[in-house]
């Protein structure tokens, strides 16, 4: 299975309408198109009754003393997890592609709705994909501008102090079920758990970005 965007050639740098911040000289950072990147994929197995898509970075600081601080930075060999930006489930076979802001224009405060999406493939049926919660929804847990639930794709905010790149990877997985037993709301983290044993084959390609103006001129586009 492959799996490729046109909006980012893989290894590249994420490009801003896709990210959810992008530099500001006076404000360090301020809001982007959001729209999430174009996806398309091919060799998909035979037996395939569903697939799910995934959007991770990989280099989110554990300890955040220092994220976007004045005067600080986020040293790069802190160490690092995982943060969900992305989770599409439910997708039927008959879809080969997503365009770029199928999903999210703009960035939405308080968070995009769901998990149900409604969606309708080449042929015109109408399939109900569904969207997990980003981490976001954490993430913004204590701002009253923006607290809510984070349906769906948001993209790229990255700490505009740190010192090392980020990694966003897109990991798109063919299942053996038409869907996954999950019901009301779930994160990233609870639809990998869910497919577990149901994977026939996987497909991934990675994007970068950096808020760090030192940083994001080292970038290739």
């Amino acid at each position: 299975m492959r799996l490729w965007s046109d909006s980012f050639r893989e290894g590249g740098t994420i490009p801003p309408q896709c990210a959810f911040a992008v530099i500001d000289p006076h404000t360090h950072v301020r809001l982007a198109s959001n729209r999430n990147p174009h996806l398309a994929w091919d060799d998909v197995p035979a037996g395939t009754q569903s697939l799910v898509l995934l959007c991770r970075d990989i280099d989110v600081p554990t300890v955040g003393t220092d994220v976007n601080q004045e005067g600080r930075v986020v040293p790069e060999s802190l160490p690092r997890a995982d943060f969900y930006h992305w989770t599409l489930v439910d997708i039927p076979v008959a879809l080969h592609s997503i365009g770029e802001g199928k999903f999210s224009e703009l960035v939405t405060p308080h968070g995009k709705p769901g998990p149900l999406v409604p969606f309708a493939v080449k042929n015109g049926t109408e399939h109900q994909l569904r969207h997990g919660l980003n981490d976001y929804t954490g993430w913004f847990a204590s701002d009253p501008d923006m607290a809510g639930e984070y349906f769906g794709y948001d993209g790229p905010c990255p700490p505009w102090n740190d010192e090392r790149v980020h990694t966003y990877v897109f990991c798109l997985y063919a299942l053996d079920i038409p869907r996954i037993a999950l019901e009301g709301k779930f994160t990233g983290p609870e639809a990998r758990l869910a497919i577990r044993g149901h994977i026939l084959d996987e497909a991934q390609t990675y994007g970068v970005y950096s808020l760090n103006p030192e940083v994001a001129a080292t970038l290739e586009p």
